[in-house]
């Protein structure tokens, strides 16, 4: 736990794709052990943002990254970082389930064997409790062994981000991950998110509005690469104080 209860901050933060400007002087401080939400129409640097908190935006040839980036008062922009390490700390649950095409006892145990993190004494152990801590052990403690291809959608993402947890993550990062589902599924997932605050920060990108006010805490607008406003998910909804927020959560635009 960071000494000042936040565990991401971002201090006049820019990138950029090439010439194109995607993130423009975000200044965000997320709390430990909440769920925030990132809001605002496609294309406004969402996804963008929650990339660089794992610093996946690595990953694009031409990206430049200006401003610094504190995760538990480490700057993860600093030359030297270890990378990872930092995906180790921060996990990534993705849009759409893409669990690994084996057996749902080698998903959750894989990241253990390629960063040697567990003796497989220890597996059993571990992949009960990742599957316990997202609802599935009583569902899939009789079928580990078979493929996770053939689970539902839903147990698919539940076991993604189960698969995360032995790796023993500070921030689990979200990016649309109810897109795939059905209503009754996505609240499950939200349902999920709320009882895994307790142990993670969560930080969820998410077009649904509604989402956003049933399961976070906080909630950021993001506008053309810029976090308009940032506070308590209840503020943000009733009582925004940028005229531009208000218009979004109106439906005015996006």
């Amino acid at each position: 736990m960071s000494m000042s209860g936040i565990s991401i901050e971002t201090k006049s933060l820019d990138l950029f794709y090439g010439d194109f400007q995607a993130l423009i002087a975000v200044d965000l401080r997320v709390p430990e052990r909440e769920v925030t939400a990132l809001i605002g129409p496609s294309g406004c640097g969402k996804s963008t943002l929650l990339r660089v908190f794992n610093r996946m935006n690595d990953l694009i040839e031409g990206v430049r990254v200006a401003g610094r980036v504190l995760i538990d008062g480490e700057d993860i922009l600093a030359p030297g970082t270890d990378l990872l390490r930092l995906r180790e700390k921060v996990g990534m649950v993705f849009q759409r389930p893409n669990p690994f095409p084996l057996s749902v006892y080698e998903n959750i145990t894989f990241g253990l064997a390629v960063h040697s993190l567990a003796r497989r004494a220890e597996y059993d152990r571990i992949v009960e409790e990742a599957l316990r801590a997202v609802l599935l052990w009583d569902d899939l403690k009789d079928k580990l062994q078979r493929s996770a291809l053939g689970l539902s959608l839903e147990q698919q993402q539940r076991l993604c981000i189960a698969r995360v947890l032995p790796l023993k993550p500070r921030i689990l990062l979200m990016d649309e991950p109810c897109s795939a589902l059905d209503p009754i599924a996505t609240l499950h997932i939200e349902e999920l998110m709320r009882q895994l605050k307790s142990d993670y920060t969560i930080v969820i990108v998410t077009h649904n509005m509604q989402q956003a006010a049933r399961a976070s805490d906080r909630t950021g607008f993001m506008y053309l690469g810029r976090l308009v406003e940032f506070g308590e998910t209840a503020q943000i909804f009733t009582r925004p104080r940028q005229e531009l927020t208000e218009q979004y959560i109106s439906g005015r635009f996006g």
